[in-house]
């Protein structure tokens, strides 16, 4: 049964930082992509970044280029979201969401709160 656990949220001033970690078990093989999803209040479900397994390439949301850096651990069965110079509307609920297959799974979720 595939996992997959979310860690490192928390509450941080404006400007500060934060890493949010991703940790996928319960399958053999690789998965095609690992990206972390983010949910404000009252507010739909929003991709935030995507690092693919295949060479390793990356995209992200205008929201958070340049602030945020999505990574894959050795074992491709983790990834990393630093984020950095937070802001107030980065509040939100973190989902790790992983690609095996064609098939998503997903965490529970991390909250992040930024104050102003």
């Amino acid at each position: 049964q595939v996992q997959v656990v979310e860690s490192g949220g928390g509450l941080v001033q404006s400007g500060g930082s934060l890493t949010l970690s991703c940790a996928v078990s319960g399958f053999t093989g690789r998965s095609n992509s690992m990206s972390w999803y983010r949910q404000a209040p009252g507010k739909e479900r929003e991709l935030v970044a995507t690092v693919y397994t295949g060479g390793g390439s990356t995209k992200y949301s205008e929201s958070v280029k340049g602030r945020f850096t999505i990574s894959r651990g050795d074992t491709l069965n983790t990834a990393t979201l630093q984020m950095n110079t937070l802001r107030p509307e980065d509040t939100a609920v973190y989902y790790c969401n992983v690609d095996i297959g064609g098939n998503d799974y997903w965490g529970q979720g991390t909250q992040v709160s930024v104050s102003s």
